[in-house]
Formats: C-alpha cells, structure tokens, sequence
C-alpha cells in the first residue's frame, strides 16, 4: 500500500436525513462454527477498505475481450497499470467526496492504491459505528482464528453512497481452508502409488525439456487462511519427485509475511505442483493472514494487484466462497479486478471447488444447486478436476466426483462460452438435472480440467500420500500455462493473460475429452446426490477436459 493521504478538503456532512445501504443482499448471518466472545471494545483500532466506484468499466470490459481475442488486432495488446489506472481511476467529485466523508469523521490515516479505487483506513470501532449507522462490531472465533465483524448491516451517509461500490471488513468471515483431503487406499504391485510430478508428466505429455529458460517469465500462488509453505518441504519435495526435469528448489519472493506455525497443506500442495509442472520458472508465493483482524485476505490479495507494476504472469487460487454468501455488489467489483488484471496479460486461475454442483436448501423441503464465487466470474479461468480410470495406470481420466461446476445465479452466460454451453445442454437434455435446480442462462464452469486426486506433498517434512482437491488441479494447469508463457516470451510475444476466449476458440482441441463420470450434488428425491455429468466436448464438472500440453503448446505459443 502506498501515498498516505493527508485530506485537506473541508468538507461537511451534515446530520443525516437517510443513509443508503451498498450491500443490501450481503448475508450478515454468522456460520455457526464461530463463536462470538463479545462485542469490541470501542477504542478497538480497525482497518476498513473502502471501495471507490471506478470509471469506464464496459470499456475496461471491452478492452479486455479484445487483447485475449486471438482473432482481434488488439489481441496481446496488454495496457500497463498506469494505462489502467488512467482508465478506471474514480472520478474528482468521487474521490473529493469520499474523503472529506471520511475526514468529517476524523478519519485521516488512510492509504490508496496506484489506480485510486482504494481507500485502506484506520479508525476505531466507535468511529466506524457511527460513520457506518447499522453496524456493531463483535469478536469471533474459530479454531483459533479471531475476526471483528459486524452482525448487522451498515449504511452510508446518502451523499457518497453512489460513490462506493461496498466496504470491506465488516462481512464476509473467512471460509474454512479448501478442502483437501487425504485417503488412504490401498496399493498393488508393479503399479504407480499416487499422483506425483513424474506422473503428471507422463499423462499430460511433458517432456524433461519442458522447462522454463525465459527470464522475464514468472508464477505465483496466492494463500489466505493462515497457509503457510515451508521451504525445507518444498527442498525435500523436490528432491524427492523433481529429478527427471530441471527445476527450482526455492521459492524467488514471499509477498506478505510467512507465519512461524506449522505448514498447510494446501499452501504445500500448491507451490509444490505449480513449481513441478510450470518446472525452472520464477516463483512467487502471496500469504495474506490479515494484519488486522477486520481485514477480508482474499479483499487485501486483490487490494495488493493494484498497487504493484511487476506481477508474475500466471497466478492460481484455491479459494470460493457460496455465491449467494456475498453481497451483488461486492463480486461486481471483484470481477472489475479480475478484469483489471487480464488486461494487463495476467492469467487468473481459480479452483472449481470440492462441492460438485453444490446445494443449497431453499425450505419445504425445495433444493437448488450452489454455485460458488470466484469459480462462477466469467473473467478467469476455472480448474475442475478428474481421476484416472483406474486409480493405479496412468489411463484415460473420468469425472473426480468432487468436481466443482455448474452455473452462475448472478453472472450471465458471456459470449465465448455460449456455443458450446448450448452445445452440452441440447445433447446432454435427457440427463440434465431439473431446471428449477439451476440457472440455464448463466455463466458455466468450470473452463478445464486436471487431475485432482491422489497427489503425493511433502508437508512440515512430512510425505503424505493421497492428497485430493481442485486445489492440486489449479496449480497443475497454472503451471503448464507458464511453460506456454515462457515460449511466448522466448519469440518476443506477449503472455497468454485472460485464457478463455481463446481456448473455447480451440473447441476441445489439443486436449484430453473427459466423458465419463458425474459429480454430486443434493441428496433429495429429485437428483439423488448427482449434479451434472461429464459429456463430449465442453461439460459443466470437466470442462473442456485436461491438457494434451504438446499439443496446446503449439497452438498456443504463437
């Protein structure tokens, strides 16, 4: 975060006649595995952000479609943050207003961002009561995590209300870490013992010469639950599984501080497999546990891409939230930072979940499906996962039931996926779910596949068998991504940045069908705990299927 902002705009705010709420659909309620301890005391220091409403979206979005448009002569025509922020900074009158609100209030430590849509703020609870009528902040628990939050809603004071896209910090409790797991199954001679570089390698067609060599090329993964990696275990895994290709044994930068506890999983998981297949490349790790208890880590993470000019080119997320758990207007904004970051020709990748089509109960008894957030944002791409056939051989691959997919219940159907997504509905009818369970006109995930399951990670020196998630898919494709990237590169061309409407304008090719298999969903009379299920070319639980990466390279390194 940079520039600290003095405000120097005598602005007044008389006494409120009505204040407007932003977030009027943000679900307040508390999950009932955190336990509230009390209310804040009201000298309690807080960090809010504030998010400034930007100018010029449907031409960022218009923007975006043309640069990662093959058949645009914009394509690869990237724009730098500064061209970014010229393009999408807020208004004068916005920033004007915005402040002398905050300054009325006596609220001057604030801190902005290069592109302004930003405020970052600190105040006590007893200001930010009375700046944000409806708010009441309270301490909440869980597993030894601690967050302030508020329970109730807040509003603003109705003369900036048009000026702010939402507030971060006072909803919107951490979900739980993804959910990786572990299984132990049993094992047969002469056969392969889970899922490890070499592996992967084998079924995805990578050479020990795919490795990365270009220097201006990089990666990253982003963690937010307290997930921390350690490079002892990534030292180890690597001289464990990374001796048939060139690679790197250490991590180049941490963004964010590394916590001294012990290793997740999942934060193992990532940095292991990204730095296995996307092999010799630049490495970066984002670990985000929240320097306040009020911040939202995922909310700093995205905070953090627009402030920073060098940012590594492929980054994957293994972190989603229940669509209808947060508010229209928070993923609205949201979905202009993913846009923000594709046409800067950075590639997002996020993990489709381990809740298959999900499912939420509506009451008497009526289901529907559950999309989740940011696997549903129609600006990033979105990894599901399979299984081989036969859990053992390197085979074909069928549906991982845990597959996250479906449609969005807030983001319409964009144009590069409508094809196919009417493709799949028309020759999939007969074995469709019933409609009331999800929207047919949305945006359809996820965009491809990987292997989920079985993985082998070193953790806290530790190596454990048998790890499975969409967490292991993502960071598997982000990483042959950045070996396509490095080729690019290497020629003088730009990176890859937003991947989808290229790759549906590949139709399939250069990659492994999935056809078999579904994944779940509600236990209930209607679906009986299936969702959607794998069909030729692109389904809503594969995708598009898995990587053929020598093929894909060459269709997409030039």
């Amino acid at each position: 975060m940079n520039t600290v902002l003095a405000f120097s705009i005598p602005l007044l705010f008389s006494s409120m006649v009505w204040s407007g709420y932003l977030e009027y659909d943000q679900d307040v309620l508390i999950p009932g595995d955190w336990s509230r301890v009390g209310r804040v005391d009201p000298t309690q220091e807080l960090e809010l952000t504030f998010a400034l409403k930007q100018q010029n979206i449907d031409l960022l979005e218009k923007i975006l479609l043309l640069v990662s448009d093959p058949d645009s002569p914009q394509y690869g025509k990237h724009l730098s943050l500064q061209e970014v922020a010229d393009l999408v900074r807020p208004s004068e009158l916005t920033q004007k207003l915005v402040r002398g609100w905050l300054q009325s209030h006596g609220i001057t430590n604030c801190s902005t961002v290069h592109t302004r849509d930003f405020l970052q703020c600190s105040m006590t609870s007893a200001v930010a009561e009375t700046l944000l009528p409806g708010s009441r902040f309270y301490r909440y628990v869980r597993e030894g995590q601690s967050v302030i939050r508020s329970s109730a809603p807040y509003s603003v004071h109705s003369e900036v209300q048009q000026h702010l896209d939402f507030v971060g910090g006072l909803h919107r409790l951490p979900p739980k870490g993804p959910s990786v797991s572990t299984e132990q199954q049993s094992s047969k001679a002469g056969f392969h013992l889970g899922v490890t570089p070499s592996i992967l390698r084998e079924r995805y067609n990578l050479t020990s010469h795919d490795v990365g060599s270009a220097e201006n090329n990089s990666q990253a993964v982003a963690q937010f639950l307290e997930q921390y990696y350690h490079p002892a275990d990534l030292a180890e895994f690597m001289g464990m599984f990374g001796g048939s290709f060139e690679h790197l044994s250490q991590v180049d930068k941490v963004i964010g501080t590394q916590g001294a506890g012990k290793a997740g999983l999942e934060a193992s998981l990532d940095v292991e497999y990204i730095m296995s297949t996307g092999a010799n490349i630049s490495t970066w790790f984002f670990t985000n546990p929240g320097r306040h208890e009020s911040q939202e880590p995922f909310l700093q993470w995205m905070v953090l891409l627009s402030n920073m000019s060098d940012l590594p080119w492929v980054h994957t997320i293994s972190y989603g939230d229940d669509e209808d758990s947060l508010s229209t207007s928070y993923m609205m904004r949201i979905n202009a930072e993913f846009m923000k970051a594709g046409v800067r020709g950075i590639s997002l990748l996020f993990a489709s979940g381990d809740s298959g089509a999900g499912c939420r109960h509506m009451g008497k008894g009526q289901n529907c499906f559950r999309p989740s957030f940011p696997a549903s944002s129609p600006y990033v791409t979105t990894v599901g996962g399979t299984s081989f056939k036969n859990p053992f051989k390197v085979t074909y691959e069928v549906t991982d039931y845990i597959s996250g997919g479906g449609f969005s219940n807030v983001f319409e159907m964009p144009d590069y996926q409508v094809t196919a997504v009417k493709k799949y509905l028309q020759t999939a009818a007969a074995d469709l779910p019933p409609q009331a369970y999800f929207n047919v006109s949305g945006r359809a995930y996820p965009d491809i596949a990987a292997l989920s399951d079985n993985y082998w990670v070193v953790s806290n020196r530790v190596p454990i068998p048998w790890v499975s998630g969409t967490s292991a898919s993502t960071p598997v494709v982000g990483g042959m991504l950045s070996l396509i990237n490095d080729q690019r590169l290497l020629k003088g061309l730009p990176t890859l940045g937003f991947l989808n409407p290229r790759l549906y304008k590949l139709q399939g090719r250069a990659l492994f069908d999935v056809t078999e298999g579904c994944h779940l969903s509600c236990l209930d009379e209607q679906v009986q705990g299936k969702g959607f299920c794998a069909a030729p070319s692109w389904d809503p639980v594969t995708g598009w299927g898995t990587p053929d990466f020598a093929s894909l390279q060459g269709f997409l390194s030039e």
